[in-house]
């Protein structure tokens, strides 16, 4: 279920003619559509795999991503976690890849490789997917191009149907894999309120896009450091946001969960620093909204996504991000629309070029 935490028309923002004309803002505005493509085509492959996973349930389940993939893999983590009970690791490229260590074959049910990837070609990636699958693995792949080596090599081939993305900086195939994920768990699961939620789901990314996060743009313009904080399923995003930080605007940002950045990282939180929040409901809000609050009584520069902004006192000091209240695991993903656009204005006024950043290609070859 999906619903407005207000009406969304005072809430949006036009864009600009300078902000609209980036393959940045283009791109992550398709998300919706790419979204309802993916579901589309893929509908009754998850239904098969769904069925097949829950007659022959593995024991882990190991993820293959590098870049904005992996943190979309964090939230495969969270999600298969916390819905099916199955434990879910990050496979280290490295140890296939440059130190070739041997991968001893499975025995019993066949663990499940998910694998994620916008172009399907990177090295490293091939070689340890290749290493997973002869060592007996169940491969699953999340991958935009269809007619990869990764999608060729999959034993199940999940197309993104992002369509093709120009800007460096993935926006739109970076939704589609999340919302590949939450649909292959719905499939998997047949948990009732995810499966519900999907349908919806594009036309929510819509409305997430259209949303004004200004606030956030005139405060970070000038910034050189932040804190992106989330918890669950929504750190997965905020690992995200800071790697777009990074790549299109110069801005460093560190990604925590807001339990972890209560420990060493809070001791540098002073006067001004900047915070963003992401606020995705259910059972992780709540800690997030606190954590928010506490920032701002040590005079930090906050803001909070958030779809329950009677939560926060107007006297709290935290400025509040609008937001559409969803399911606890579909909210990340409408959380991460709205900071696409952001971000994309965000570097224009820090004069980057969001679509080219420098020293950085679509398709990294790592070894």
């Amino acid at each position: 279920m999906i619903t407005p935490s207000s009406s969304p028309e005072p809430g949006a923002s036009p864009a600009t003619p300078a902000t609209a004309t980036t393959w940045m803002h283009r791109e992550a505005a398709e998300a919706g559509e790419a979204v309802s493509r993916f579901l589309a085509r893929n509908a009754q492959a998850l239904a098969d795999l769904g069925a097949r996973l829950r007659q022959a349930p593995p024991p882990l389940v190991l993820t293959c991503a590098r870049g904005s993939s992996d943190h979309a893999a964090t939230y495969a983590k969270y999600m298969i976690e916390t819905v099916l009970g199955i434990p879910t690791a990050s496979a280290a490229f490295s140890t296939v890849s440059l130190y070739d260590a041997p991968m001893r074959a499975a025995t019993g049910a066949a663990p499940l490789c998910i694998a994620i990837s916008q172009s399907g070609h990177s090295p490293d990636m091939l070689a340890t997917v290749e290493r997973y699958k002869a060592a007996g693995a169940l491969v699953v792949a999340l991958v935009n191009n269809d007619d990869s080596p990764l999608a060729h090599l999959a034993d199940v081939a999940l197309p993104l149907c992002a369509g093709p993305e120009i800007s460096v900086a993935a926006t739109k195939s970076f939704i589609t894999s999340l919302a590949g994920i939450a649909a292959l768990v719905a499939a998997w699961s047949q948990d009732e309120a995810l499966v519900a939620a999907l349908p919806g789901l594009p036309t929510a990314l819509d409305q997430s896009f259209a949303l004004d996060w200004s606030a956030a743009q005139a405060g970070l313009q000038d910034a050189t450091n932040l804190f992106l904080i989330s918890r669950g399923y929504g750190l997965s995003i905020a690992q995200e946001a800071a790697l777009k930080l990074k790549e299109t605007s110069g801005l460093h940002g560190e990604a925590f969960s807001s339990a972890e950045v209560r420990h060493g990282p809070m001791a540098i939180v002073r006067d001004g620093f900047p915070v963003l929040g992401f606020d995705i409901g259910g059972q992780t809000g709540e800690d997030v909204r606190q954590v928010c609050r506490d920032f701002a009584q040590r005079g930090a520069q906050v803001f909070l996504a958030t779809a329950q902004p009677e939560a926060i006192p107007a006297d709290s000091g935290v400025t509040v991000l609008p937001a559409l209240a969803a399911d606890e695991a579909i909210a990340p993903l409408l959380r991460i629309a709205s900071f696409y656009r952001m971000v994309n204005a965000l570097s224009l006024a820090r004069g980057f070029n969001p679509d080219e950043p420098p020293f950085l290609a679509k398709v990294t070859r790592t070894r």
